[in-house]
């Protein structure tokens, strides 16, 4: 690692006030249940790090492996029935162990559930995160996982890196820490190539990290690398930096804070998006898709304006005024999500025209923007 890269990770970790953790299935189980050796480790450096100031919300998989464990199974069960009671019998025995753990330092710890559904109404996005500040000011450990007793996959997020994100953004933190059974990102699977490589920092994201990073998820959990990479996406075009560790290496979190170059760091954005644009770009499921020219790629690109309907060259889906729809270039490369001022079916009216054309064609014109640049967040980058 070069000097520059070593001095951006210390002048980021001193700025940290607020972190996200997440600690995969396979860093977390052994073959005969939960790694408490693991657990406690992960717990003692969290507690050193709230004692130094530092704000501590962990998402926490295992809850699927441990119920995998203790009722015997080989396998998760494809079945959603049978997984949502696995589940069940699992999260008990993890949230039990992280009190045990943490109580040991004089620490309270909180178990929050959540499923996809409960993030996409404002209102509730908004209660969640009033919680999860209460807690913090209380001093109380947020353990998060995903409800996947009452999931189904509509309602989903996914895989706990992408739930971590979502965390990352509802809760405006400084960073994530997603702790791994791997040193970070390599430039071939170090599980089949004896040459692989680390990659030691990513500066952006392109098309070719992600290919680099497949699409292999362990035995025990959902989200391979190729998961955690579309994390660190998310985050980082929020603002937020990522780091991907090797998360049963000895005191690393707390060698992470120190400024030590472990794992792989993902640099953010220079701008750190404001939360209901975090909110609109990386958490409402988009019920549509606009797919604009190149010259209305560049003007909301680069010069940061609204989407008229003179960009627009198709539509696709059904959807009403106020839903979140994608947009994306000729190159099917989505570039972002607003929020419509108008329908579907009166955007296929009006795509093509000038401004000055709406009232003409729809009778009306109740706004000259079909997205208007407030209403609107960059979540991708054409090339």
């Amino acid at each position: 690692m070069t000097t520059d890269m070593a001095t951006d990770r210390r002048t980021l970790f001193d700025g940290v006030r607020r972190v996200v953790v997440k600690v995969g299935s396979n860093v977390l189980t052994v073959d005969n249940g939960l790694n408490l050796k693991v657990v406690g480790a992960i717990s003692r450096q969290i507690c050193r790090l709230l004692d130094d100031g530092v704000e501590v919300l962990l998402v926490s998989s295992g809850a699927m492996a441990a119920g995998v464990r203790k009722l015997n199974l080989n396998r998760r069960p494809d079945e959603i029935p049978k997984r949502q009671a696995v589940s069940a019998v699992g999260q008990a025995g993890l949230i039990r162990e992280y009190e045990k753990t943490f109580r040991r330092y004089g620490r309270k710890v909180a178990q929050i559930l959540l499923t996809g559904d409960g993030l996409t109404s404002r209102l509730r996005y908004l209660n969640a995160r009033n919680t999860l500040y209460t807690l913090l000011s209380w001093g109380v450990i947020p353990i998060i996982n995903e409800n996947d007793t009452v999931s189904v996959d509509e309602i989903k997020f996914g895989d706990n890196d992408n739930l971590a994100a979502m965390i990352a953004l509802l809760m405006d933190a400084d960073l994530v820490v997603n702790l791994t059974d791997i040193e970070g990102l390599y430039d071939k699977d170090p599980r089949t190539e004896v040459d692989a490589r680390l990659i030691p920092e990513v500066p952006v994201i392109r098309k070719s990290i992600e290919k680099v990073a497949g699409d292999i998820p362990g035995a025990l959990g959902t989200g391979g690398m190729l998961s955690k990479i579309r994390a660190a996406r998310k985050v980082t075009a929020a603002g937020i930096p990522m780091i991907i560790a090797r998360g049963d290496k000895p005191d690393i979190l707390l060698k992470l804070f120190s400024g030590e170059p472990h794992g792989t760091f993902f640099k953010p954005r220079k701008e750190k998006l404001a939360n209901r644009k975090c909110w609109i770009g990386f958490t409402l499921k988009p019920k549509g898709t606009l797919r604009i020219d190149q010259g209305a790629a560049r003007a909301i690109l680069e010069r940061g304006k609204s989407l008229l309907p003179s960009g627009i060259v198709e539509v696709e889906g059904d959807f009403s005024v106020g839903a979140p729809v994608a947009f994306k270039n000729g190159n099917d490369e989505i570039l972002g999500t607003g929020l419509v001022n108008y329908s579907s079916a009166d955007i296929r009216k009006i795509m093509g025209l000038q401004t000055g054309r709406i009232r003409q064609v729809l009778g009306d014109k109740p706004y000259d923007e079909v997205i208007h640049r407030d209403n609107l967040t960059i979540t991708g980058e054409e090339g």
